[in-house]
């Protein structure tokens, strides 16, 4: 019995693994939802940042809110170690999916909460109250008139 329940310890451990990884380093920002540790390309997961040649409208003024947000995401993480808990799979891209945090600060919720990326509803609930907040609070985005980055991908 002892041995089973130690094989099952063992498996378990082993799955752990498999699930959960983490990449850690110095982040290069590629846009508002993917960067690059050493050669490992991940895509923040659960959240969706305009594309860089995407622009917005604020106060009757467009704007290119792809590089807004991706400028923003170079400016949080600074020059800071970037920690990436890593998902089992891959997207389309080969790009690992990630939450991935500066200190114990949630990058991938950051970005939505200060409404430079929506909550991409499709992949994760889990910043739908955050973009909430920014909307309510007119942050980012949310202050002016944009389309969704998906539906503007689609488009062009």
């Amino acid at each position: 019995m002892k041995f089973l329940a130690l094989l099952l310890v063992v498996f378990l451990n082993l799955n752990t693994k498999i699930i959960a990884s983490e990449i850690s380093g110095f982040a290069v920002v590629t846009d508002g939802d993917t960067i690059k540790i050493l050669n490992n390309k991940i895509r923040l997961h659960g959240i969706d940042a305009p594309e860089k040649k995407q622009n917005c409208t604020k106060n009757a003024k467009e704007y290119n809110c792809g590089i807004v947000a991706t400028e923003a995401l170079i400016n949080k993480i600074s020059k800071n170690v970037v920690k990436c808990l890593i998902q089992k799979n891959k997207d389309r891209y080969n790009r690992f999916i990630g939450v991935c945090f500066v200190d114990q600060e949630n990058l991938n919720k950051w970005m939505v909460k200060n409404g430079y990326a929506v909550a991409y509803r499709r992949y994760s609930k889990n910043y739908i109250l955050d973009e909430d907040s920014a909307k309510k609070n007119k942050l980012g985005l949310w202050s002016g008139v944009f389309l969704n980055p998906e539906k503007w991908r689609k488009l062009n």
